[in-house]
Protein backbone atom coordinates (compact mmCIF):
# COMPACT_ATOMS: atom_id res chain seq x y z
CA UNK A 1 0.00 0.00 0.00
CA UNK A 2 1.21 3.70 -0.95
CA UNK A 3 2.26 6.56 1.66
CA UNK A 4 -0.51 8.19 0.19
CA UNK A 5 -3.11 5.58 0.62
CA UNK A 6 -2.35 4.93 3.90
CA UNK A 7 -2.00 9.05 4.92
CA UNK A 8 -6.01 8.85 3.57
CA UNK A 9 -7.25 6.20 5.68
CA UNK A 10 -5.60 7.91 8.52
CA UNK A 11 -7.51 11.06 7.25
CA UNK A 12 -10.87 9.35 6.86
CA UNK A 13 -10.44 7.58 10.13
CA UNK A 14 -10.12 10.83 11.75
CA UNK A 15 -12.95 12.70 10.06
CA UNK A 16 -14.62 9.70 10.98
CA UNK A 17 -13.81 9.42 14.86
CA UNK A 18 -14.62 13.31 14.73
CA UNK A 19 -17.88 12.96 13.25
CA UNK A 20 -18.88 10.37 15.21
CA UNK A 21 -18.13 12.34 18.87
CA UNK A 22 -19.93 15.25 17.59
CA UNK A 23 -23.15 13.02 16.82
CA UNK A 24 -22.61 11.51 20.11
CA UNK A 25 -22.49 14.70 22.04
CA UNK A 26 -25.29 15.85 20.30
CA UNK A 27 -27.17 12.79 21.20
CA UNK A 28 -26.27 12.74 24.92
CA UNK A 29 -26.94 16.07 25.65
CA UNK A 30 -30.96 15.41 26.88
CA UNK A 31 -33.27 17.00 29.23
CA UNK A 32 -32.21 17.63 32.70
CA UNK A 33 -32.88 14.36 34.23
CA UNK A 34 -36.07 14.95 37.04
CA UNK A 35 -34.67 14.06 40.50
CA UNK A 36 -36.64 10.57 41.53
CA UNK A 37 -38.66 12.02 44.33
CA UNK A 38 -39.03 8.14 46.45
CA UNK A 39 -35.09 9.20 47.36
CA UNK A 40 -35.66 12.64 47.96
CA UNK A 41 -38.59 12.06 50.47
CA UNK A 42 -36.62 9.39 52.19
CA UNK A 43 -33.87 11.62 52.96
CA UNK A 44 -36.01 14.44 53.59
CA UNK A 45 -37.64 12.41 56.35
CA UNK A 46 -34.50 11.47 57.69
CA UNK A 47 -33.17 14.96 58.36
CA UNK A 48 -36.42 16.03 59.62
CA UNK A 49 -35.67 13.76 62.42
CA UNK A 50 -32.95 16.04 63.49
CA UNK A 51 -35.46 18.25 63.75
CA UNK A 52 -36.79 17.14 67.73
CA UNK A 53 -33.58 18.07 69.23
CA UNK A 54 -31.70 21.41 69.12
CA UNK A 55 -28.47 19.59 69.49
CA UNK A 56 -28.82 18.14 66.02
CA UNK A 57 -30.10 21.28 64.13
CA UNK A 58 -27.26 21.83 62.81
CA UNK A 59 -26.78 18.65 61.00
CA UNK A 60 -30.91 18.90 59.98
CA UNK A 61 -29.79 22.41 57.94
CA UNK A 62 -26.59 20.84 56.43
CA UNK A 63 -28.77 18.22 55.46
CA UNK A 64 -31.23 19.71 53.91
CA UNK A 65 -28.20 22.21 52.11
CA UNK A 66 -26.70 19.15 50.39
CA UNK A 67 -30.19 17.42 49.46
CA UNK A 68 -30.48 20.75 47.78
CA UNK A 69 -27.39 20.99 45.84
CA UNK A 70 -27.75 17.32 44.48
CA UNK A 71 -31.32 17.90 43.65
CA UNK A 72 -29.63 21.15 41.48
CA UNK A 73 -27.22 18.74 40.09
CA UNK A 74 -29.51 16.59 39.06
CA UNK A 75 -32.16 19.21 37.27
CA UNK A 76 -28.52 19.70 35.11
CA UNK A 77 -27.88 23.42 36.58
CA UNK A 78 -24.06 24.04 35.72
CA UNK A 79 -22.16 25.62 38.53
CA UNK A 80 -18.60 24.77 40.22
CA UNK A 81 -20.02 25.18 43.36
CA UNK A 82 -23.73 25.17 45.04
CA UNK A 83 -24.10 28.63 45.23
CA UNK A 84 -23.26 29.35 41.13
CA UNK A 85 -25.96 26.43 40.69
CA UNK A 86 -28.06 28.35 43.13
CA UNK A 87 -27.91 31.63 40.73
CA UNK A 88 -28.60 29.10 37.19
CA UNK A 89 -32.02 27.91 39.32
CA UNK A 90 -33.10 31.15 40.25
CA UNK A 91 -36.09 31.10 37.59
CA UNK A 92 -37.18 28.27 38.46
CA UNK A 93 -37.17 28.63 42.70
CA UNK A 94 -40.76 29.90 44.47
CA UNK A 95 -38.54 32.30 46.60
CA UNK A 96 -35.17 32.39 45.59
CA UNK A 97 -34.27 35.23 48.45
CA UNK A 98 -35.47 32.56 51.06
CA UNK A 99 -33.40 29.59 49.62
CA UNK A 100 -30.21 31.90 49.58
CA UNK A 101 -30.33 32.86 53.03
CA UNK A 102 -30.96 29.18 54.28
CA UNK A 103 -27.75 28.30 52.30
CA UNK A 104 -25.67 30.94 54.03
CA UNK A 105 -26.73 29.88 57.16
CA UNK A 106 -26.05 26.35 56.23
CA UNK A 107 -22.87 27.34 54.87
CA UNK A 108 -22.29 29.94 58.33
CA UNK A 109 -23.28 26.42 60.81
CA UNK A 110 -20.72 24.13 58.84
CA UNK A 111 -17.82 26.75 58.90
CA UNK A 112 -18.64 27.86 62.09
CA UNK A 113 -20.20 24.56 64.55
CA UNK A 114 -20.45 26.54 67.52
CA UNK A 115 -23.17 28.72 65.70
CA UNK A 116 -26.47 29.51 67.86
CA UNK A 117 -29.02 28.97 66.00
CA UNK A 118 -32.61 30.18 66.91
CA UNK A 119 -35.79 27.65 66.27
CA UNK A 120 -37.44 29.84 63.99
CA UNK A 121 -34.38 30.72 61.73
CA UNK A 122 -34.06 26.50 60.92
CA UNK A 123 -37.83 26.62 60.55
CA UNK A 124 -37.86 28.83 58.16
CA UNK A 125 -34.49 27.81 56.14
CA UNK A 126 -36.03 24.10 56.00
CA UNK A 127 -39.21 25.72 55.00
CA UNK A 128 -37.23 27.49 52.26
CA UNK A 129 -35.16 24.59 51.18
CA UNK A 130 -38.19 21.93 50.84
CA UNK A 131 -40.01 24.52 48.58
CA UNK A 132 -36.86 24.54 46.44
CA UNK A 133 -36.71 20.88 46.58
CA UNK A 134 -40.57 20.90 45.23
CA UNK A 135 -39.88 23.74 42.76
CA UNK A 136 -37.28 21.46 41.53
CA UNK A 137 -39.22 18.52 41.52
CA UNK A 138 -37.43 16.38 44.29
CA UNK A 139 -39.83 16.25 46.51
CA UNK A 140 -43.73 15.86 45.75
CA UNK A 141 -46.17 19.29 45.75
CA UNK A 142 -47.83 19.87 48.80
CA UNK A 143 -51.23 19.36 46.48
CA UNK A 144 -49.53 16.34 45.20
CA UNK A 145 -49.33 14.50 49.08
CA UNK A 146 -52.41 15.42 50.15
CA UNK A 147 -54.13 14.25 46.69
CA UNK A 148 -52.41 11.71 45.29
Amino acid sequence: MSPEAIIALIGAGVVALTIVVIVLKFALRRAPLKPKKKSFVAKWKELQAYCKDKTTWPQALESADKLLDRALVKRGFKGQSMGERLTNAQKVLTDNESVWIAHKLAKKVHEDPATRLRENDVKQALVAIGQALQDLGALPKSSERTNG
